[in-house]
């Protein structure tokens, strides 16, 4: 590292900025070619003026999109899980997107993935050693019985039909989430803004508002609807159908209801009496949230959660009762719902977070059943299967090659010798 004078090639008198100069020599290096970085100031017109000067010198050009990263991975300093990781790392917007890149960009994914392929390979190198050398041979003792019985990736194939089972694919990009009457209260109270218009008239809101925000880490797109209602008002009818569709399209819904219209005093007791408009969007899994709570006992609010049979919080948009404990508790039940809880972000297990990984390791999950389903007799075939999974393992992160099964070979058997 040198402190230096920036100068433009073809007037070296006038220095364009004082910097510094640091020498990387690969393969120590990001890219792990050799590489000089220039340290400026930060201002437009010195970064402007030695980028026009650097376009001097014939050997120099811009870097394309993305150049840096890829010279990374074709110099074997990142696997592709860590290019991904790195990439998501630079677009995180909440914490929970910036704690899973930061596993994958630092080799914990990638290290994973190993672990698993090299189960695969493990096994792979016993069937190839059987095939080449029979049950004659002095291989040690129990390695045929051990293949027969398929124990030797049993972990790897457990743990890659688990990965593959639990994955979602909306860890990373944002969930949608509708309501089913009007949000335009709980919008304003989770933006910390003005996000809609709120008046007592209803029907005040009739086309869909798209709201971003960040709930417990999660990037989270809140559709506010139309309410779901009994109208003749033309323009109404077209935005509850659009409503209608926004719900059905949502990775999540959540129902406003007012307290004190739904929760009715019977001779047998409350009872809660759902709109019959909205009975046919209320999933086993919907969301609701009771409002108006201020206008209802303590007691009234208890019996509403418990009636609604539904995760459900009851809070007051006017008052703000209970909202800080509605945002937490709702927070808490996207983490549940996308299976995002403490172990799954400390990277003990991959997470699945792009469509790839999840059509490579459903291969691999098929060519290792394929393996199960093979007899004895068929063992050549049982062996391609294997090498197809190992393929497909690999994939995610770099392709597998024939070396790693001799290095297994070797290692374990001893035929050199």
């Amino acid at each position: 590292m040198e402190r230096c004078h920036i100068v433009h090639p073809l007037n070296k008198s006038k220095p364009l900025d004082d910097g510094l100069a640091v020498y990387f020599k690969g393969p120590r290096s990001f890219t792990t070619e050799d590489i000089v970085e220039l340290h400026l100031h930060s201002g437009r017109a010195i970064i402007s003026s030695v980028l026009g000067a650097l376009s001097q010198l014939p050997f120099c050009r811009p870097a394309e999109a993305g150049e840096f990263t890829r010279r990374a991975f074709l110099g074997g300093r990142l696997d592709l899980t860590q290019v991904e990781g790195l990439k998501d790392l630079i677009n995180a917007e909440t914490e929970t997107q910036r704690r899973i890149a930061m596993v994958a960009a630092g080799g914990t994914v990638r290290a994973q993935y190993d672990d698993l392929r090299s189960g695969i390979i493990g096994c792979l190198a016993n069937v190839e050693a059987l095939i080449d050398f029979g049950e004659g041979e002095d291989i040690e003792e129990g390695v045929y019985d051990e293949d027969l019985e398929h124990k030797t990736f049993s972990r790897a194939f457990r743990t890659i039909c688990k990965i593959t089972a639990e994955a979602k694919s909306s860890v990373l990009v944002p969930v949608s989430l509708s309501d089913l009457t009007r949000l335009s209260g709980t919008n304003l109270q989770a933006a910390q803004r003005e996000a809609a218009i709120v008046t007592s008239v209803p029907g005040t809101t009739r086309d869909i508002l798209e709201l971003s925000l960040d709930i417990g880490g999660l990037p989270v797109i809140v559709s506010d609807t139309a309410g779901v209602r009994a109208t003749d008002d033309l323009v109404e009818s077209i935005g509850i159908d659009r409503a209608r569709k926004a719900v059905q399209a949502a990775d999540l819904s959540l129902c406003v209801l007012s307290l004190p219209d739904v929760l009715l005093h019977t001779p047998k007791g409350l009872c809660l009496h759902i709109p019959p408009a909205l009975e046919n969007l209320i999933k086993p899994d919907t969301l609701i949230l009771f409002n108006k709570s201020d206008m209802a006992s303590a007691e009234a609010c208890k019996q509403a959660l418990t009636l609604s049979g539904h995760t459900a919080w009851a809070v007051s948009l006017t008052t703000g009762q209970a909202t800080p404990e509605f945002l937490t508790g709702f927070a808490e039940a996207l983490q549940h719902r996308f299976n995002l809880n403490e172990t799954e972000l400390s990277g003990e297990t991959p997470l699945i977070t792009r469509e790839r990984h999840r059509v490579h390791l459903e291969s691999a999950c098929r060519f290792l059943q394929a393996f199960l389903d093979t007899t004895p007799s068929d063992i050549v075939l049982a062996a391609e299967e294997l090498r197809y999974a190992a393929q497909a393992v690999g994939k995610v992160s770099g392709l597998i090659n024939v070396e790693d099964i001799l290095d297994a070979v070797f290692k374990d058997f001893c035929i050199g010798k």
